[in-house]
């Protein structure tokens, strides 16, 4: 996500994060290490394992002291498993011949129907 991986819903994703770590907290809200450095740390280097459970630490650590900030942590960690920015790779390939079905290249799909129900427009 932090490389940008996940196309641009990986972005706005990483783009949520930053705004959640970098968010003022809200008023008598304990002071804790915000977990900016760790942020702009992973962002130099996205594939660095070390460095995402570095920022994952002390995001928890922040969560475990500031209610309202583990409830928008909790909101963003649902919104990333939706993206499903997990391990893996996906490589699609498509040759010979003419393809007269639908063909879906990509990771990760759901709720797909083919040869449905025909919607008419209503008169």
């Amino acid at each position: 996500m932090a490389s940008g991986a996940a196309g641009e819903a990986g972005r706005q994703l990483w783009a949520a994060l930053n705004h959640l770590v970098r968010g003022r907290p809200e008023e008598g809200s304990p002071a804790v290490a915000a977990g900016e450095a760790e942020l702009v740390s992973l962002s130099r280097a996205p594939d660095d394992e070390e460095r995402a459970r570095a920022l994952s630490a002390i995001l928890l650590r922040r969560a475990e002291q500031d209610a309202v900030f583990q409830a928008g942590l909790a909101q963003w960690q649902q919104q990333a498993r939706t993206l499903g920015t997990g391990p893996g790779e996906t490589h699609n390939t498509i040759s010979g011949g003419t393809q007269r079905s639908p063909v879906l290249q990509g990771r990760d799909f759901s709720g797909i129907t083919f040869n449905g129900p025909v919607e008419r427009p209503t008169e």
